[in-house]
């Protein structure tokens, strides 16, 4: 699916947290990347968090590396890459600030995350910050 043609679809970022968890251990952030694999929906990412997620993978998951690299062909394939123009400084966590850069960047309407920092902001500039059980829970609805 193009980006620019999937008016009707939810666009989301997947934080590095859930992404990994997705890899990992499945459950809800496994199914919510099924949703991005599907093309059900609209994944952003920018080039700073696939790099968070080697970086992540790379130092406390070395064993896994081999399902880190397969996922890591899809996502570079179905998400779309955004290249964030602006700095945002609303979280005192710069790993966070480049989560909510990537969301605004691709006109999402979710950030997905289990990172109380990032969830006790709720909503960014109309941006929900949900965890991956609310996500569903909004999707499926």
């Amino acid at each position: 699916m193009n980006f620019a043609t999937g008016e009707n679809l939810i666009r989301v970022v997947l934080d590095t947290n859930v992404l990994v968890s997705a890899i990992l251990f499945g459950g809800k952030p496994y199914r919510i990347l099924r949703l991005a694999l599907e093309e059900k929906i609209i994944c952003a990412i920018s080039p700073s968090l696939i790099t968070e997620i080697r970086e992540v993978f790379s130092k406390k998951f070395p064993l896994k590396e081999e399902a880190f690299q397969l996922t890591l062909k899809n996502i570079e394939v179905i998400f779309k890459i955004v290249q964030p123009g602006k700095i945002i400084y609303a979280s005192r966590d710069k790993d966070d600030n480049r989560v909510l850069e990537a969301a605004a960047e691709g006109d999402c309407k979710y950030i997905v995350t289990g990172d109380e920092d990032l969830l006790q902001l709720k909503i960014y500039r109309g941006i929900k910050i949900v965890t991956p059980g609310e996500f569903l829970e909004d999707f499926e609805n």
